[in-house]
């Protein structure tokens, strides 16, 4: 478990660096020292833990709802995963890896995952009558319920017959969209690859990054995505209808649908210098800027910073990094929000050559993972999620 520096511990607890020695002194917390950076380091879990018991670090919203849960928390701008940095685990780990750490807390990759060929052949023959032009995002509801017809297991609830069906779904998932190119391998973000980019070839550093996406997207605490996906799992609903309900939220424009957005605005705006001009117009239109803040992490989110960084190290010449950098400047320069995940999967989409809404898609093959791991919580906890109406009047 990897521990957090003083800076993030009070960011989360909302507390002055006095207030967080206090604590330690009082027994309440304990703390590690790093004689190589000279630093305190705090336990991330019991952070989170007085975070939620004491005096929050910011007044909760009327629509939050506290659910226990050990698979992630939230610090100042990353997720750890079961206490596990998630920035870390992009840069060491693959998406495989990581999907069976939020599923059982093991970091060994199982890839690559197999597929069932009869429900992938099943999935995509439903596919046939539908229009040209469709994003793939709106595929991925039919391939799912398809892929659920054809599965003798989902009504089983047991951990490890859940974790098979994990594997088969997502690699299912991802086998049922319209191929575009040849696999170079059968890892998740090398077969995703082939259904996202016909133009741009893969190689071992553009499926490092893909495969960071993956990581850094696979699960986000509860999102409104998650939420809907453990109250599907809390009613015993099976696998599959849990990442339906999750698809089905996440497609709105304030959640996973967010990276199209930024993926338009690269595609409108191919001028550095124009980027001020285009952020007075979105502004002046009421628009939000696509890409840019977080309800969590209101000082920046490393997600979106590690994946830009990690693009302009491979593809450093692309013309739309300087675009992206100069809208991340202008945010700075104007004290806007920072940019986020999304707007690092926009650049990725954007520098790839993928086809359009492709951010959306690694979000939500991504996250499958996410919500599955939180229906295994669910369906462990045998209790149902039932929340109540508070009285409105006018």
């Amino acid at each position: 478990m990897e521990w957090i520096d003083t800076a993030d511990a009070t960011e989360r607890l909302g507390v002055k660096p006095a207030t967080l020695y206090a604590y330690v002194s009082r027994g309440v917390l304990k703390r590690r020292y790093d004689p190589v950076r000279r630093r305190s380091l705090f336990d991330p879990a019991e952070i989170e833990k007085l975070a939620r018991r004491g005096k929050p670090r910011r007044k909760p919203a009327p629509t939050e709802i506290d659910i226990a849960s050990r698979i992630t928390t939230l610090g100042a701008d990353r997720p750890y995963f079961r206490g596990r940095d998630a920035v870390g685990l992009a840069a060491s780990h693959t998406f495989e890896a990581v999907a069976e750490w939020l599923w059982d807390g093991d970091l060994t990759d199982s890839g690559p995952w197999e597929s069932s060929e009869e429900a992938v052949a099943a999935a995509r023959a439903t596919q046939a009558g539908l229009p040209d032009g469709l994003l793939p995002i709106d595929r991925l509801q039919l391939i799912v319920t398809t892929l659920a017809v054809g599965e003798p297991l989902r009504f089983h609830r047991d951990r490890a017959t859940v974790v098979t069906i994990a594997r088969a779904m997502i690699a299912s998932m991802i086998e049922a969209l319209p191929q575009l190119s040849i696999p170079v391998g059968r890892s998740a973000a090398a077969m995703l690859w082939s259904r996202l980019s016909a133009t741009a070839p893969a190689d071992d550093g553009r499926l490092h990054i893909l495969g960071a996406a993956m990581v850094l997207l696979a699960d986000h605490e509860l999102a409104s995505s998650t939420f809907a996906a453990r109250i599907a799992a809390s009613a015993h609903a099976d696998p599959y209808a849990v990442v339906g309900c999750g698809l089905g939220v996440l497609g709105g424009p304030m959640h996973g649908g967010a990276s199209l957005a930024v993926e338009r605005m690269l595609a409108e705006t191919t001028d550095p210098g124009a980027v001020p001009k285009a952020l007075d117009e979105r502004l002046r239109r009421g628009e939000r800027i696509p890409g840019a803040g977080h309800a969590v992490y209101r000082s920046g989110d490393a997600r979106g910073t590690y994946l830009v960084d990690a693009i302009r190290t491979i593809a450093p010449d692309h013309p739309a990094l300087p675009v992206a950098e100069a809208i991340s400047a202008e945010l700075r320069h104007r004290r806007l929000p920072a940019i986020n995940s999304d707007f690092g999967l926009g650049v990725l989409a954007t520098v790839f050559d993928m086809i359009p809404g492709a951010g959306e898609i690694i979000f939500a093959i991504a996250r499958t993972a996410g919500w599955l791991a939180h229906a295994m919580e669910e369906y462990e906890s045998g209790t149902l999620i039932r929340p109540r109406a508070v009285p409105r009047h006018r």
